[in-house]
């Protein structure tokens, strides 16, 4: 429901603005590095909103899908930090890894090649070894550790934050697309809490996305600035009340049970 001349202007913005790289070495000189320069959890969803309204994101952004491969950490998970990639060993980051691994996977309509294969499997593995729901164990970015209550309270829209259901509903559909097997013990703690917390399927909004966010803007001076609350607009407010039953996340969790049932026949959870 995005009009269409907010698409083109979106989608004109982040080819002419974005630089495909991401270390600061790599940035040419006089690019800011603060709005010039994607990172993984931008990047992913803004290739999926513009995938789904319709944009060819591989003509417009040829670098974007190789760019989410290049910058995939070895244990499969990426970060929004740049610094993560320099500890030893890299410290991986869920938020930072679900969306790449989602605009793939979801936005790839032809065969995979070998290696957004490897990608994905890799990246799924990281989800799995981590059953979804545990921070980084890397001490460069083990205060990710905090956010693990966080995850478990399911928030709409997502916008670039994690939480369970929505690692379920990758590796689940990955499970599928691929036909690699799920260990049940990787994902029967967050599938026995989603069925506690909603046995009628009805799901609620249990966390702000925007919260302690802030909002950006220009000063007088022409200067950014963040304000501590974030600005919001009547469609946010009104499809993020906390406590109220979310249409998508609903559906998603249902879509998420049945797909459940569908791979243990296959014998894909094992």
């Amino acid at each position: 429901q995005i009009p269409e001349g907010i698409v083109r202007q979106m989608t004109t913005r982040l080819r002419t603005q974005l630089v495909p790289f991401f270390f600061a070495e790599e940035i040419p000189p006089g690019r800011d590095p603060r709005f010039d320069v994607p990172c993984p959890c931008q990047l992913g969803n803004m290739y999926r909103v513009l995938s789904k309204a319709g944009v060819d994101v591989d003509a417009e952004l040829p670098w974007a899908r190789p760019w989410f491969l290049r910058y995939q950490m070895p244990d499969g998970g990426l970060n929004c930090d740049e610094g993560a990639y320099k500890s030893n060993p890299p410290a991986s980051s869920l938020v930072g890894t679900i969306a790449p691994l989602e605009a793939i996977l979801f936005c790839t309509q032809r065969n995979f090649t070998p290696e957004e294969e490897k990608f994905l499997d890799r990246g799924a593995n990281c989800l799995l070894n981590r059953k979804l729901m545990v921070g980084c164990s890397v001490e460069y970015n083990s205060e990710e550790r905090l956010d693990e209550p966080d995850w478990l309270k399911l928030c709409f829209p997502r916008f670039y934050l994690y939480d369970v259901l929505r690692g379920l509903n990758f590796v689940l559909r990955w499970s599928e697309r691929r036909e690699k097997p799920v260990p049940l013990v990787a994902i029967i703690k967050v599938i026995e809490m989603l069925e506690q917390k909603f046995p009628d399927e009805k799901v609620r909004i249990e966390r702000y996305a925007y919260q302690s966010v802030g909002t950006r803007f220009k000063n007088s001076t022409g200067e950014w600035e963040r304000k501590e609350e974030a600005d919001l607009y009547p469609l946010l407010r009104e499809v993020s009340r906390i406590g109220e039953v979310s249409p998508h996340l609903s559906s998603q969790w249902k879509a998420a049970k049945e797909k459940i049932s569908d791979l243990k026949l296959k014998g894909l959870i094992q």
